[in-house]
């Protein structure tokens, strides 16, 4: 479960699994070491963490004083109950998007003075396919043809003092036509463009994490198939 908590990536892993080699630089086990905010700094592995560790550490991370956490692997004793515990904590809302292909480049809008992603809310009855095309097309009016999944992430927000919860569906899709391509105002998006890999690394500087770990999830998908 890939969760993006103050825009900080929070790996969920399953009991028992390691973080890949070389993505941590601190280890704590929940069972021994109290964890404090002094002690999330760069990249930071929790082992047996439970339930209530992680509601901790949630609200650790929620704080709007700056930290210097990198990124939070987690390991959890019990992850049916984590999930659960995760859904009844925020309010979930569940959206769709798309990495729009056109030939070698992508398509990146420019929104809240952030270059992201097109992708929205489901509407009553759609399945994630058909709102990722929704949005996409609504928002950059160009037809596309959808492709496979390639991952599903999970922001929090608050709204209106209310603890939410974002899950999004991502999938790869290819243009079919954008000759009348042109950003939806109303959607506050100033600003479509097609971005090759080298301009779409510099985008990603001015960026949200979760977008930036769809392109490493895409990106590595595309390695591991050729």
């Amino acid at each position: 479960m890939d969760l993006f908590v103050n825009d900080i990536p929070v790996r969920i892993l399953k009991p028992g699994t390691e973080p890949e080699a070389g993505t941590f630089n601190t280890e704590l086990k929940a069972t021994v070491d109290s964890v404090t905010k002094a002690k999330l700094i760069n990249h930071v592995w929790i082992n047996e963490a439970s339930v209530m560790d992680l509601d901790l550490i949630l609200d650790l991370i929620n704080s709007k004083v700056p930290m210097h956490l990198l990124s939070l692997s987690l390991t959890v004793n019990d992850y049916e109950a984590t999930k659960a515990f995760i859904k009844k904590k925020f309010k979930v809302v569940k959206a769709a998007g798309g990495l729009v292909l056109k030939k070698d480049k992508v398509l990146m809008i420019y929104r809240m003075k952030k270059w992201d992603l097109p992708k929205g809310k489901k509407e009553s009855g759609e399945g994630s396919k058909e709102t990722a095309v929704r949005e996409v097309e609504e928002e950059c009016n160009v037809e596309v043809k959808i492709g496979k999944k390639i991952c599903t992430t999970w922001h929090t927000y608050t709204m209106n003092k209310n603890n939410m919860i974002k899950k999004t569906r991502w999938y790869v899709m290819d243009l079919v036509d954008d000759s009348r391509s042109r950003p939806a105002i109303e959607e506050d998006i100033e600003e479509l463009r097609w971005m090759t890999q080298k301009e779409v690394y510099h985008a990603l500087e001015n960026s949200y994490r979760s977008i930036r770990f769809v392109f490493e999830e895409y990106y590595r998908k595309e390695i591991v198939k050729n």
